[in-house]
């Protein structure tokens, strides 16, 4: 059907990425369901894919691989799926660039829930493509020496080159410009980027503005446009350095 969104399911268990494919067919997207790597290259090689859901333990190349892989060829959304309490490889799974992740056993309602939040962000960031980045009707933000594009989601540094963005990555930094010098506490930022509610020891902002850091500022390790304010959250100084 025209204008479906098209999902690869990557997981080397039949038994779940049929149960996904089912269910995200019902629901009107396009599903292909592969069983590893050498797949997803050969699907993404050859067809339009708006959304990869990767299962980071699997034999062979593991899903951190095909991340890193994607973010490299194409602009696609990323969930990463995860074992109940693998920390360490959901936070490598967000250094890598993914969108999102899920613990499994994976909640199918939730699960569509994140697909449509991610599929939203990577779908504004397409309609900006054709527009003129620092047009002067465009709505801006300036990050130290960086200038965020409200309207084509875009962010870029003082010669007018692009830098790469993830679609959280992007909120997170749209929800700073809206608050511009107010704290803003994690479980704030989940829901003014996320929309979702905070997680006990969720520590995934910390991971994205890490990353968003080494982006715009001059010394990440001595943030002054993004700051952190101990004990109580972030802030987005528009005070020069």
């Amino acid at each position: 059907m025209q204008g479906q969104k098209h999902i690869v399911v990557v997981d080397d268990e039949p038994g779940i990425r049929e149960t996904i494919q089912e269910y995200l067919e019902l629901h009107d997207y396009r599903v292909t369901a592969v069983g590893g790597g050498e797949a997803l290259r050969e699907t993404v090689g050859s067809h339009d894919v708006d959304l990869v859901l990767l299962d980071i333990r699997m034999p062979g190349e593991d899903g951190l691989s095909l991340a890193r892989f994607l973010r490299a060829e194409k602009e696609v959304g990323i969930i990463m799926l995860t074992a109940a309490g693998e920390v360490v490889d959901r936070i490598v799974g967000l250094e890598m660039g993914a969108d999102d992740y899920l613990a499994k056993p994976v909640d199918l309602r939730e699960l569509l829930a994140r697909i449509k939040a991610v599929l939203r962000r990577t779908e504004r960031r397409a309609m900006g493509d054709s527009e003129v980045p620092l047009d002067d009707s465009a709505r801006l933000a300036r990050f130290g020496r960086f200038t965020l594009n409200l309207d084509s989601h875009k962010l870029f540094d003082a010669t007018g080159g692009e830098i790469p963005l993830t679609g959280m990555e992007f909120d997170l930094l749209k929800a700073f410009a809206d608050n511009p010098n107010r704290v803003l506490t994690r479980d704030q930022l989940l829901n003014l980027a996320h929309n979702r509610d905070w997680e006990p020891f969720d520590r995934s902002i910390d991971i994205r503005i890490a990353r968003i850091r080494r982006k715009i500022e001059s010394d990440p390790a001595k943030p002054q446009v993004i700051k952190t304010v101990r004990g109580a959250g972030y802030i987005y100084s528009t005070a020069k350095a």
